[in-house]
């Protein structure tokens, strides 16, 4: 996918970028504002925060994305972080399911080079724990937006092309405490480039 670099600019010039905002940009505008961003460092993620998806590259994307998020048997509530020392982190996604809120889908989290510009961004490593995420070598990068909201893009696949399609979605909070860890780790795992791209220019040095 192309990305016109003045195509945001034109749009909204000197306005600022809220999560209305946000949630009016196509899926490139969003990618195109991603690469503008800082990554947040990993103090800052501690706690519970909103998610909700933005524009989806398609509609087969937007369909598949409503059906596992945002159906009526499971509704997408927030990702959480914790940091547990100062390079890493650990996280999880939480959904209502009727009456329940459940935790599933663990993550590792780390500050690591974007694969979209090789800038540092703060990365949900699904892969370094078992489930249906980490399967399909799911990675989500994040950047901060404004205090409190976040720009997040979802990557997933087994192919370069698959791995390369973003998946844009809002991050708002901290607005509730860390729960507690799920999920079972994958022994010896550590993020290689299959998991974060930029890594080979770093090994190639």
């Amino acid at each position: 996918m192309s990305f016109n670099k003045n195509v945001l600019g034109a749009r909204y010039m000197n306005t600022a970028i809220t999560s209305e905002v946000l949630l009016e940009l196509s899926t490139a505008e969003l990618v195109q504002l991603f690469m503008t961003l800082d990554a947040p460092d990993l103090i800052e993620m501690d706690g519970e925060y909103s998610a909700r998806l933005l524009a989806q590259p398609g509609r087969i994307a937007a369909l598949t994305g409503y059906l596992t998020v945002s159906s009526p048997l499971q509704s997408w509530l927030c990702k959480a972080f914790r940091p547990v020392d100062s390079t890493s982190g650990r996280g999880y996604n939480s959904f209502r399911q009727g009456s329940r809120i459940v935790q599933r889908y663990p993550m590792l989290t780390l500050i690591a080079p974007s694969r979209f510009d090789g800038r540092p961004a703060f990365q949900l490593v699904y892969r370094a724990f078992h489930s249906v995420c980490g399967a399909v070598n799911m990675v989500d990068e994040v950047r901060r937006v404004a205090p409190g909201i976040y720009l997040g893009i979802g990557t997933y696949g087994f192919t370069r092309a698959q791995s390369w399609i973003p998946y844009p979605f809002l991050l708002e909070g901290p607005q509730a405490d860390y729960r507690g860890d799920i999920g079972r780790p994958r022994n010896g795992f550590k993020p290689a480039t299959r998991e974060i791209p930029a890594l080979i220019s770093r090994t190639q040095r």
